[in-house]
């Protein structure tokens, strides 16, 4: 399965772009670049799979280091220090890889580590309801 089978290939040639500078990566501007934030677990999940190039069950700081190839094959390579931040942000359980669960937590707008939506406030429900007749 090819990464422009889950995402926009417009969208990902925008986001490599974006990124072509070396020390430039960030992961959460990228993944929303390439729409990834908008998309369900499942199909977080398939695009964990293209990045699991040798079908581990886990993403290892070998995989991340061509991350952006397995977008598309313009993609640059991540530099050591690009590698290890995303690994050092993404590996919750200190294994040294990323599972499916850390990469699916890791991705912004769909997971966990955000913060949940406010509550809807049913003016009905306020003060300011009794006061009017």
């Amino acid at each position: 399965m090819a990464m422009d089978s889950i995402l926009s290939a417009d969208d990902i040639k925008k986001a490599l772009d974006a990124f072509k500078a070396a020390d430039s990566f960030d992961y959460k501007k990228f993944f929303e670049m390439v729409g990834l934030r908008a998309k369900s677990d499942e199909e977080i999940k398939k695009a964990f799979l293209v990045m699991d190039q040798d079908n581990s069950g886990y993403i290892e700081e070998e995989e991340l280091r061509f991350v952006l190839k397995s977008f598309s094959a313009d993609g640059r390579d991540l530099t050591d220090k690009e590698t290890k931040a995303f690994l050092e942000a993404a590996d919750k359980d200190g294994d040294g890889k990323i599972g499916v669960d850390e990469f699916t937590a890791l991705v912004p707008g769909n997971r966990l580590d955000d913060p949940p939506p406010p509550p809807s406030v049913d003016p009905s429900h306020t003060s300011l309801a009794l006061l009017t007749p």
